[in-house]
């Protein structure tokens, strides 16, 4: 493979926020061309979600938040009024281009513009038109509005975060990253590459993917929601232990938490062992991963008074040289200044209209032998009008100079 994958494909993305903007800027990652519509003066709700601010040039706020920087890398914005009739001439002229249609938008919201799927589908009956919402296309909640929290909630995600009941801080918690709109962006991502190889391998039909982040969160709970299912009963809460073998928790050294995961009674005998205490191996407590369990609170206790004694970095020495899985628990400074996270390039640095070199994540995707794509930062509002309409569109300047002056563009 001498590319990206995904050269050549072209995506409309008309949505905001954070779940589906994540899914076409992972397109646009995979080497999609990426064209974000916004509405004239305002954008994307997710430009103001701040402070903080990105800092221009001058060291004054921009109008540009972390939460939209973090979802619009690699695309190109364009502001359209596609309440107006010649706005929506326009979304459905680029729809004539393009292979595939992102939207967040309310259930029904974009027909009243004539922008749905089965409308669009006469336009271009080749097009993969992906709707993102919180409760799906259909069922009694289709059309209620929420956010990631909510659907943190109610997906029992947050039932099973968090500190045990009885414990300092104990109850139901929310992941601190929006974890609800990476997993829905996530499998909308995966349903439009399904999508492109059925159209470009099979039928050469376009189709209708319908994501919704309730369905998306829940799914993503994998083991846990599959525990209760198979068996009734419900995952309790656990803090930051493992669920696998034990002992695999944070555990506290002298001047920081690290976390130690043994899975295998082979590690657990060699964490005894590096701790100086072979004796625990054979602790009638403690000589299988079922004992194990059933004692957790005292094996906690136990390791707990041992790791205490060592400095976080003689530990983690020891544990790297005798092959147990285990880590610092870090801060952002220290994820970032990490050599394996500076090796892998997940830090990258593009031209910020206003902001001049500014650093963002990267994607973690990787291709053996294919360059990454020169990364493009997140777009101003409209940065890109007067260019796609042109370069796409083949407007020339009078046609862009009318409908700028009209309040279209």
């Amino acid at each position: 493979m001498k590319r990206l994958p995904l050269t050549g494909i072209q995506v409309l993305d008309l949505s905001r926020i954070l779940a589906a903007p994540l899914a076409a800027q992972s397109l646009g990652d995979l080497g999609a061309e990426v064209i974000k519509v916004e509405r004239p003066g305002r954008g994307d709700e997710a430009r103001r979600w701040g402070p903080p601010f990105l800092k221009d040039r001058e060291g004054g706020d921009t109008r540009e938040s972390p939460m939209y920087l973090s979802a619009n890398r690699n695309k190109r914005s364009v502001t359209i009024d596609f309440a107006r009739p010649e706005g929506q001439d326009l979304v459905r002229r680029l729809v004539e281009k393009s292979d595939v249609l992102i939207e967040n938008y309310k259930v029904g919201d974009l027909e009243r513009y004539g922008l749905d799927y089965e409308s669009l589908r006469c336009v271009n009956p080749r097009l993969i038109y992906c709707s993102v919402t919180g409760f799906g296309q259909s069922g009694p909640s289709s059309k209620q509005p929420g956010y990631d929290t909510v659907f943190q909630a109610m997906s029992g995600l947050m039932a099973v975060t968090g500190l045990p009941d009885g414990e300092p801080g104990g109850g139901p918690m929310k992941t601190g990253p929006s974890l609800a709109d990476f997993m829905a962006g996530q499998f909308a991502t995966a349903g439009v590459l399904a999508a492109l190889y059925e159209r470009d391998t099979h039928s050469g039909e376009g189709a209708h993917i319908d994501i919704a982040l309730l369905d998306s969160t829940i799914a993503a709970q994998s083991h846990y929601v599959a525990t209760y299912l198979a068996t009734h009963n419900v995952p309790p809460r656990r803090g930051t232990e493992g669920n696998g073998g034990l002992p695999s928790q944070a555990f506290a050294c002298r001047d920081r938490s690290i976390i130690v995961i043994c899975g295998s009674e082979s590690q657990y005998r060699d964490f005894c062992e590096v701790l100086g205490h072979p004796e625990l191996a054979s602790d009638p407590r403690f000589v299988t991963n079922s004992d194990r369990l059933r004692h957790r609170r005292e094996l906690a206790a136990t390791f707990g008074a041992i790791t205490k004694q060592w400095p976080s970095a003689d530990l983690l020495a020891a544990l790297k040289s005798a092959g147990i899985p285990s880590g610092p628990v870090n801060t952002y400074p220290e994820v970032f200044a990490d050599p394996q996270v500076r090796h892998r390039g997940l830090t990258i640095t593009a031209e910020h209209a206003q902001a001049g070199p500014t650093n963002f994540y990267g994607s973690p995707i990787r291709f053996a032998g294919v360059a990454d794509r020169a990364p493009m930062a997140p777009p101003v509002l409209g940065q890109h009008t007067q260019e796609v309409l042109r370069e796409v569109l083949g407007l020339d300047h009078a046609a862009t100079a009318a409908l700028h002056a009209n309040g279209v563009v």
